[in-house]
């Protein structure tokens, strides 16, 4: 009896080990195979049978040979050239903006993330703009054109949200130095010289940027920081715009419909090739050993730090310890030998031991001076109508009177011109001279002002009539008025060798009377009336 009972129990041990076996077997096969490779996409499993060394099933050799290699991604388009700089401005100046709005939290944290978002609009759309043509706003596409400028919008009116719903925040002036500047993201929609739109809406940011310089100047440092990042925005996006959009955009001639290519742009930059995850490594045959456990973290270099040596303090703190200690302020320095002691010693002068690690460091250099005018490089003359405006400049010793059409609406500005004639026809609206040598202006009627500023040598005659005549900085000036402009108000400040020819005679053939303008006044105090009385110094010959 005590036989059988054994004999059941070596038979029941048999059967518990064959079972483990086999579901040690089940478990090291039973693998789920990449979905790239869809022949191999089922679930591979052993086979129920009397023995758990049965042979292996074909679809268990087809597991156990090597998985095909992994298709290589499509290559990336290439961004244009402005496209990565504009990525690298909100790499850059953007981000630093938006770090140290970060630091100071709140609303202002808010209202930055606004700003980022409005700038990755931006992006989007000058992408769309390499790749599409124009729409046509005067058309059916101006749709499409709002639609493009949406995000923009909705970022812009965002940001300006934050500022009216929180007027009673201790921080409201950052919020409105922020909501006015943000008006920069029109640039984009402006098509003659963006990058002076960009300049405005600095100014308009710095109205509340300023007032939060001077309240947190000696206070709040972050404060300070965080102005000067957002004031840097606007200065790196001008230069981007200069070199980039000096004329506004200009799309693509050759381009799609730029509602085609909005659909296939995404705002956020591609990321890059480095970045790409590795392909996942080829499973393990079927029926061997269990893939090994990933590898732990790798090992941390840990630097011990010498804690026998006291910590230096610095700063001024350590020069005020210093000075306390009195006489033994000067116990650690040694005594100089008469040999050492350059002042007795020429020859230690000429050949130095002193090294330079011990040098005192290199004062500042001084500011350099602007070059005279006679040593700078000289730039193409030019004369060209911006808008309402005239600009004659660089022009030195022109063979001709140079001619301008003006209209009332048109100011002038004259700059920079040596021994040149200018004839303005028609009635314009003012002129400005500045920096001019031996020039000579002939007006017909103008609806303001001449101004001249920093001029020698200068000649001005009114067919017409003309209000004021504004004389700054002047050295030596003939300035004839017609029988109209004969009231003409001259205001004249230091100034020299001006003189005024009218005529006072009747008739078409009357000439010319001078009469010099003071330049030297004498002044003295009136005890009776109590005040300076200035007198116009007349010399008699």
């Amino acid at each position: 009896m005590a036989q059988n009972n054994m004999h059941n129990l070596v038979t029941l041990i048999k059967r518990l080990e064959a079972a483990t076996t086999r579901l040690e077997d089940i478990a090291s096969s039973t693998i789920e195979l990449p979905h790239a490779v869809p022949g191999l996409s089922t679930t591979l499993t052993i086979p129920s049978g009397p023995s758990s060394t049965a042979s292996p099933t074909p679809q268990q050799h087809h597991a156990s040979a090597p998985s095909p290699p992994a298709p290589k991604p499509a290559p990336q388009e290439p961004l244009p050239e402005s496209i990565e700089e504009f990525d690298a401005f909100i790499n850059q100046s953007v981000d630093k903006y938006i770090k140290a709005s970060n630091k100071l939290g709140g609303l202002i944290a808010e209202q930055a993330s606004k700003v980022l978002e409005g700038f990755r609009q931006q992006r989007r759309f000058l992408l769309i703009s390499t790749k599409a043509r124009k729409p046509d706003i005067s058309g059916p596409e101006m749709v499409v054109y709002q639609e493009l400028l949406k995000p923009i919008n909705e970022a812009l009116m965002a940001v300006g949200s934050i500022k009216e719903s929180n007027r009673g925040s201790p921080v409201f002036s950052q919020l409105s130095a922020v909501a006015e500047g943000i008006m920069v993201l029109a640039w984009v929609t402006v098509d003659n010289k963006p990058f002076k739109h960009v300049e405005e809406s600095l100014g308009s940011a710095q109205f509340f940027g300023n007032r939060v310089l001077k309240e947190h100047k000696d206070k709040d440092l972050d404060q300070v920081e965080w102005v000067q990042a957002f004031y840097q925005v606007f200065r790196d996006l001008a230069d981007f715009v200069k070199q980039y959009f000096p004329n506004g955009i200009p799309w693509n001639a050759h381009g799609q419909p730029a509602s085609e290519v909005a659909k296939t742009v995404t705002s956020a930059p591609a990321p890059s090739a480095a970045a790409a995850a590795p392909p996942p490594p080829p499973p393990p045959a079927a029926g061997g050993a269990p893939p090994p456990p990933p590898p732990g973290p790798p090992p941390v270099l840990q630097i011990k730090e010498q804690t026998g040596l006291p910590k230096a303090d610095g700063g001024f703190g350590a020069v005020f310890n210093e000075l306390n200690k009195g006489e033994s302020v000067t116990k650690g320095l040694r005594k100089v030998d008469r040999s050492e002691m350059t002042h007795k010693n020429p020859s230690l002068r000429a050949g130095s031991t002193v090294s330079d690690s011990s040098a005192r460091g290199k004062s500042p250099a001084p500011g350099k001076k602007p070059k005279p005018e006679s040593m700078r490089v000289k730039k193409l003359p030019k004369k060209e109508l911006d808008g309402n405006k005239w600009t004659i400049e660089n022009f030195e010793k022109h063979p001709g009177p140079i001619e301008i059409e003006a209209e009332m609406a048109h100011s002038i500005l004259i700059s920079r011109c040596n021994q040149t004639t200018i004839i303005v026809k028609g009635k314009a609206n003012a002129v400005t001279i500045e920096n001019t040598q031996r020039v000579s202006l002939v007006i017909d009627s103008l609806v303001s002002t001449v101004d001249v500023v920093k001029s020698s040598n200068f000649a001005l005659q009114v067919m017409g009539n003309l209000p004021t005549i504004l004389l700054d900085q002047l050295d030596g000036a003939q300035i004839y008025l017609s029988r109209e402009s004969i009231s003409t108000r001259i205001f004249s400040s230091k100034s020299a060798g001006i003189n005024v020819n009218v005529i006072t005679a009747p008739g078409d053939d009357a000439d010319y009377k001078e009469i010099p303008l003071p330049s030297q006044i004498c002044s003295h105090y009136d005890e009776e009336k109590g005040d300076m009385v200035n007198e116009i110094v007349d010399h008699a010959g």
